[in-house]
């Protein structure tokens, strides 16, 4: 029989064990012998792995926890917002609040509007002349974000959007942003305040953002509302435009 893979050097069976998928690491091989559990555990495999598969920026400390959730973390960096510009309709937005004449989605630039500054923007959201408010309920677990790394390592929850008023039209916004336990209980929020666009604005695109972090334990699933309408009450759509709503979880 062969050397058996605990007399390996451990530069090679760091190496060995970097060719398997993160998952398995953690899941499987960090429990086959105490070895093997403190190289999962190390910092030297994350190290590794991160600079095979072109993933920088993690702290210069070579700590291990900090290693291993970047690798995970950086891997899994998307825009957590279905349907942000309004591609889809109202597709995934739930607790629809249709006052007025409820939402509409238009094309860019829109009567009396501007360009969005990203080229990948082709659409938006845009209320009425009551209160027009929608949201969409993140399963962070859903997402593939487990529960030690949510309630140890707590990484930072990014949120942002943007919105703009018609130059012709004064219109308000307003962003709710709140992280839920398994009960869906309030563990943090962001509120913005009410946002006044005057009449006879330039129509630029605003972006506005939030980043929780220290928000204890517990956090399962996060929760994007935005709304607004018009002041002016005109029938049709002349309140607030939105779009390109992201909410991602960092490294």
């Amino acid at each position: 029989p062969g050397p058996r893979m605990e007399s390996l050097p451990e530069a090679v069976l760091i190496r060995i064990l970097a060719s398997i998928p993160a998952v398995d690491l953690v899941l499987v091989c960090r429990l086959v012998c105490c070895q093997w559990k403190d190289l999962v555990d190390g910092a030297a495999l994350w190290i590794l792995k991160c600079q095979q598969e072109g993933l920088t920026g993690a702290e210069s400390e070579e700590n291990a926890e900090n290693w291993q959730n970047f690798y995970f973390l950086s891997k899994k960096r998307k825009n957590l917002i279905k349907n942000p510009c309004g591609e889809e309709d109202l597709q995934h937005w739930g607790e629809v609040e249709n006052g007025g004449d409820g939402w509409k989605i238009e094309e860019l630039p829109g009567d009396f509007g501007k360009e969005f500054p990203s080229e990948d923007v082709h659409k938006y959201f845009v209320t009425s002349y009551e209160w027009c408010r929608k949201a969409q309920v993140i399963d962070l677990r859903a997402e593939g974000y487990w529960e030690e790394l949510m309630d140890t390592s707590q990484p930072k929850i990014v949120v942002k959007d943007w919105y703009a008023g018609r130059s012709d039209a004064g219109c308000l916004y307003e962003l709710c942003v709140k992280l839920l336990s398994e009960n869906e209980d309030v563990l943090a929020e962001y509120r913005s305040e009410t946002i006044a666009i005057p009449q006879d604005n330039d129509a630029s695109w605003t972006e506005i953002s939030h980043t929780f972090s220290n928000y204890g334990p517990g956090v399962r699933f996060v929760r994007f509302e935005h709304g607004g309408q018009d002041t002016l009450f005109w029938k049709g759509w002349y309140g607030v435009r939105v779009t390109n709503s992201w909410v991602t979880v960092e490294p």
